[in-house]
Formats: structure tokens, C-alpha cells, sequence
């Protein structure tokens, strides 16, 4: 499809979505949707919030939306530089060493109530996907001035080293029971943001071992188990990355068929997650070059936006079935989030304009129907149509964190973090 053919978004009220100072700005004011309320002063920071900003849940906290909140403020403060930035990035940090990491085994719940000041877990099955945020949690807070996060994250590298990694198949497995017993489950989204903690780790540090297991990552999913899928797919998903293996790494075409709307282990090929494999292709190539990285991620995108952008109401679906057919034809923020930024890495590795053309087309969609510009924030699932019935702007997992981030991510690509 050529992008040209569709009637631009763009409108006269639109900002200059590639102007750093619109970025930084954006930041800010994702930001001060949570700086209103998000902060409890008995521990760490409320996460589920109605589109107003009404906290609707101020007990239940998940390990994700804990190490995204550490995520968002490192981010605020290295690029706006305001304290309040800093002291938040401090409170995060104290709340998940104190509620959510059991010293004695170095795993951490999945998912707490917070009441009066004590935790009580709710969830304390280990899972691989929380691990990798962790990890990032430590290399953004090292980056941003934390000198003991550097060893807090290689505690947690060790306890993931340990418990997860599968030297035979080069890659993690998902989940574990609390004394570290795997599950048969294997996934692929685990292992992507755990490929993200580690770029992260290495810019942060510049510890060799966090890059290169970044690359080892990177090869197994994108290249050997998206062989795999390949060969029992249709041509439509040629190279597309499946997100659900069996204990041995084949493919598993069931896991989840009928609940295909899981916020971390959706069915179907996930068209955000094959752009965000675009994005770190990139972002590990600009550390660790390799031949195969541009290609990879140019195709991965390239066709993403062919198959998955919807020409009648904008935007990007969210998931597509084995046979190239639409599964789930929904829109999700962080799908947006993480194109817009790839169409940004891509352009500037490339200089090939047709990326900023993207960037621009899925900016202008996120601005008219996204960006909540009465009460802050971005909506977090619009239907096809672009209508929002959720009124659920945060829960588990989401604090802007895909969206901030991909203001960070666009930043970064042109020089100016």
C-alpha cells in the first residue's frame, strides 16, 4: 500500500511532531496526569486511574506499572531536569526494593494489595516478562544518578542468568513458580523486553555482556523462531515474529486462541510487537552492528504498516491470525506508541522520507483520537472506529510508559536526550 494514497490527518492545529521541543513537552504533560495524583505517601504509587484521573483501585499493585513508574521518572528527569522528577524516580525505586523483591530468593511478586502501609502479595509466580522491567528499572535509575542501581541490576541479571536462561535454546523462559520451578510456557515478549533492558543495561553501564546477550535475543526470536512460524503459516505473516512456543521452543498456533485480548499474552501476531522489534533491531545496531538488523527491521515495519494500518478510520490494529486476516481489530495506545517510534529510528538510520511520512500520519492519529487533551494522558484501547468505552486510562502495566517512551525513543534518535 502506498501511504500517499490515503487522505493525510494532518490538520492545521497539529504540532510539529518532530520538533524535540514538542517532544519534551509532551513528556511533561503525559507526566502531570500522574503528578496530580499517582503518588501514595505510604508506598510507591497508585495505578489504575479512570480517564478523569479518579484513582478506581488505590490497593492493588502490579510489578509492572512499579518498575514503569521508576521507568517514566528516570525519563522526565534526564530530559526536563526537574527535581520533583527525581524525588518520584526515588520513591518508585523504594517501593519496589521494599514490597515487591523477596531478598531471600531475588524474585519479585507479580502482584501486590498495599494496604496501610504493608504488602501483601497476591501473585508471587515469577515471570520473566516482570524480571526484564526490572532490569530496566535499574539501568534507567543507574543512567539517571542512582550509583547502588548498578548493582541492583546486576543482582537481577544473575537471578534471571539463573532461573530463566535456556543456554540450549539462547533464550529465556517465561515463568516459574516461586521457588524458581519453569512452567512449559515459552514466549517471545519476554524475551523482546528483555532484549530492551538490555541495550539499556549496556548504555547505562557499558558492561559488554548486557549487549551481546541483547544480540543473542534478537537472533533467536526474530530470526530462528520466526523461521519456525514461517514454515507452518500462511505467506501473510512471512518473518513475522509468533508470540507463543511450547516447552521445547516449537510453535504453539493455540495457546490463548480463545482469550485473545490478554494484556501480555495476546493471541495472534502482535503488529506492535513486530514495529517494536524494529525499533530495538535498530537501537541494538547502533551498539553492536550486524548485516541483518536493518533489513529485519525495515521488512518487520514495512509490512506491518501494509497489513496493519487501517485505511478507513486510521490507525493500527492489533492483531493479525496466522492466515494475514484481522483477529482483533481494536486500538491499542501502545501499538501506536511503539510505530511511531520506529517509523522515527528508521528514518533517521535510512534518510528514507516515506518513514517521517509515517511518523507524522501515525502522530496525527494519535493527537485527533489518543492524546486526552481535557484530562491528560493518552486513552489506553480505542475500537476500530476510534471510539473509547473502556474509561479505564491506566491499569495494570500501562503509566504512559509505551507512549513517554516513544517521545524518549524519538528524542534519542535525533540526538537531542
Amino acid at each position: 500500500m502506498n501511504p500517499y494514497q490515503e487522505t493525510s490527518l494532518m490538520t492545521p492545529l497539529s504540532p510539529d511532531f518532530r520538533s524535540p521541543d514538542f517532544l519534551r513537552t509532551h513528556l511533561r504533560e503525559t507526566m502531570a496526569f500522574y503528578d496530580r495524583t499517582a503518588t501514595d505517601p505510604s508506598g510507591g504509587m497508585y495505578q489504575f486511574f479512570l480517564d478523569d484521573g479518579t484513582v478506581n483501585d488505590a490497593r492493588t499493585r502490579h510489578l509492572v506499572s512499579a518498575t514503569r513508574y521508576v521507568v517514566t521518572h528516570a525519563m522526565l528527569l534526564r530530559t526536563i531536569g526537574d527535581e520533583r522528577y527525581c524525588t518520584g524516580m526515588l520513591h518508585a525505586l523504594q517501593f519496589l526494593r521494599t514490597a515487591f523483591l523477596d531478598p531471600a530468593t531475588g524474585g519479585y511478586a507479580w502482584l501486590i494489595d498495599w494496604h496501610d502501609g504493608q504488602a501483601r502479595v497476591l501473585d508471587d509466580t515469577r515471570h520473566c516478562y516482570g524480571m526484564a522491567f526490572v532490569m530496566l528499572a535499574y539501568a534507567r535509575a543507574f543512567e539517571a544518578g542512582v550509583p547502588e542501581a548498578r548493582e541492583w541490576l546486576s543482582e537481577a541479571f544473575d537471578t534471571a542468568e539463573r532461573h530463566f536462561w535456556q543456554p540450549a535454546a539462547g533464550l529465556y523462559a517465561d515463568e516459574a513458580s516461586p521457588d524458581w520451578q519453569l512452567t512449559a510456557y515459552r514466549g517471545q515478549n519476554a524475551n523482546m523486553h528483555a532484549c530492551e533492558a538490555m541495550i539499556s543495561a549496556h548504555r547505562a553501564t557499558g558492561e559488554r555482556r548486557y549487549i551481546e546477550r541483547a544480540e543473542q535475543l534478537a537472533q533467536g526470536i526474530c530470526q530462528r523462531q520466526a523461521a519456525l512460524s514461517d514454515r507452518a503459516s500462511a505467506p501473510a505473516a512471512e518473518g513475522w515474529v509468533w508470540e507463543h512456543f511450547n516447552a521445547d521452543w516449537s510453535v504453539d498456533w493455540d495457546y490463548n486462541r480463545h482469550d485473545r485480548t490478554n494484556i501480555f499474552r495476546p493471541w495472534g501476531y502482535q503488529v506492535g510487537h513486530q514495529t517494536e522489534w524494529a525499533k530495538l533491531l535498530l537501537q541494538l545496531d547502533a551498539l553492536l552492528p550486524a548485516d541483518w538488523h536493518l533489513p529485519c527491521a525495515k521488512r518487520l515495519f514495512n509490512d506491518s504498516m501494509d497489513k496493519g494500518w487501517d485505511v478507513e478510520h486510521g490507525g493500527i490494529y492489533y492483531g493479525m491470525a496466522p492466515d494475514g486476516s484481522i483477529c482483533d481489530d481494536g486500538k491499542y495506545h501502545w501499538v501506536q506508541a511503539e510505530s511511531l517510534a520506529a517509523s522515527a529510528v528508521l528514518a533517521v538510520r535510512t534518510g528514507d522520507a516515506r518513514y517521517w511520512h509515517w511518523y507524522d500520519r501515525i502522530w496525527a492519529y494519535c493527537w485527533a483520537h489518543f492524546v486526552d487533551h481535557e484530562h491528560g494522558a493518552w486513552f489506553r484501547i480505542l475500537h476500530r472506529d476510534n471510539r473509547n468505552t473502556t474509561r479505564q486510562k491506566s491499569n495494570a502495566g500501562k503509566v504512559d510508559y509505551h507512549n513517554m517512551g516513544a517521545c524518549w525513543d524519538v528524542l534519542g534518535a535525533v540526538g537531542t536526550v
